[in-house]
């Protein structure tokens, strides 16, 4: 069953998002089951809004591409609080695709 996952990580920067994005490179080799992720910054922290597949999807990406990097190289401590929804209805706007 599709999901909507978010979460908040305070811990998060906009450098360490950078880094973990140059190393994993999940825009040029999209992790199986991924259907769509939006992040952005505010003044509690990083926030992520994700479709996947499944909730399973997501756990598999995270052990295998996500954490190595995030936690064995960049030395990240924490973890986010990550909140998975059963997805009701998508919508894309015609003509919008690719990565902003």
């Amino acid at each position: 069953m599709a999901v909507v996952m978010t979460f908040v990580w305070p811990e998060i920067t906009p450098e360490l998002y950078k880094q973990v994005r140059e190393r994993v490179r999940w825009e040029e080799d999209p992790p199986d089951g991924c259907v769509l992720h939006v992040a952005w910054f505010a003044d509690d922290g990083f926030h992520v809004l994700d479709m996947w597949e499944s909730e399973e999807h997501f756990g598999r990406f995270i052990a295998a591409r996500i954490e190595p990097v995030l936690k064995g190289e960049l030395g990240v401590g924490s973890d986010p609080q990550a909140e998975f929804f059963p997805l009701h209805r998508r919508f894309v706007a015609p003509g919008i695709s690719g990565a902003a």
